[in-house]
């Protein structure tokens, strides 16, 4: 984040981009007005519009017709300093389920355009995959305990609403040993109530933090690699359970391929009791200095 302050609490700063304004105004479409909270370098994180997507498109539902799914592109690099505009259409409304399509603007221009699928909680046939079995989150290193030498990292790590503890050592620094895969236990720093929608919205928000290492981690690159550039392409979300942001959740992420500048990777979010609570797919753009040259998608 830009400028970060250790005693601005960076729960309370979440929550405030994900409480979006209503001018009122509706033409075709309803239109929400939000802001951004501080990143390096300006550029918006993309987690953050995917968070005020699902709160924009659940504003034009009821409340108990629930978000299971969310495809979306990221357009353009969004700006922290400029207002946000998010219009929601009503594209369709049917007896169990609602899709609503979500475009964010900054200055007239899109930069994330989505579509997200509503359904009421209906009965059905249930199963899931099995939470892997990995040591628990409170023996595990925080980030800052690892980047103590670097006070900026530090920082802004401590200024995350996200908590963050790898089961195998993190890559900020450096990567121990490549693989295409790594898990990490994951939550936002303190309780924000009992509200589902919120809870669901800071989900979508968590999954777009760490999902990029698996592809990382698969060439040995860390974070801390000179020149590097990253850019998420677009992301799906698919909720399957309830569950609460503020409690420790595992995420088991995996990178099946990447080439062209470009890496896909998966993830599966596990409640601390085993239940199997979102699948995500994201690609990426991944560019180091030894495979080519820099550019913005």
């Amino acid at each position: 984040m830009t400028d970060p302050t250790p005693s601005a609490d960076p729960v309370d700063v979440l929550l405030d981009v994900l409480a979006l304004g209503e001018t009122g105004a509706r033409t075709s479409e309803d239109i929400f007005t939000a802001s951004s909270h501080p990143m390096p370098g300006g550029r918006i994180f993309g987690g953050q519009v995917l968070g005020q997507a699902v709160v924009a498109s659940a504003r034009t539902l009821p409340p108990d017709r629930s978000p299971h799914s969310l495809h979306g592109y990221f357009l353009r690099p969004g700006d922290v300093h400029k207002p946000l505009t998010f219009a929601v259409d009503r594209i369709h409304d049917g007896r169990s389920f609602s899709r609503r399509r979500i475009q964010a603007f900054q200055e007239g221009e899109p930069i994330f355009s989505g579509i997200a699928s509503f359904q009421d909680d209906d009965p059905g046939l249930e199963h899931q995959l099995t939470m892997p079995e990995v040591p628990g989150p409170e023996g595990l290193p925080g980030p800052s305990d690892r980047v103590h030498g670097r006070p900026e990292a530090s920082l802004l790590l401590r200024a995350n609403p996200i908590e963050v503890r790898h089961v195998d050592s993190d890559i900020y620094l450096s990567v121990d040993r490549p693989q295409p895969r790594q898990a990490v236990w994951t939550r936002l720093r303190r309780p924000i109530g009992d509200d589902p929608m919120l809870h669901r919205a800071a989900i979508a928000y968590i999954t777009d933090f760490t999902i990029q290492e698996s592809v990382m981690r698969a060439h040995g690159v860390p974070w801390a690699t000179p020149g590097i550039r990253t850019a998420s392409l677009d992301h799906a979300i698919w909720w399957h359970r309830p569950g609460r942001a503020d409690e420790w959740m595992l995420y088991v992420q995996e990178s099946p391929s990447s080439r062209g500048g470009r890496g896909l990777a998966q993830g599966q979010l596990y409640s601390r009791d085993g239940a199997l609570l979102a699948t995500v797919a994201q690609e990426i753009m991944l560019r180091v200095p030894e495979t080519g040259a820099s550019r913005t998608p």
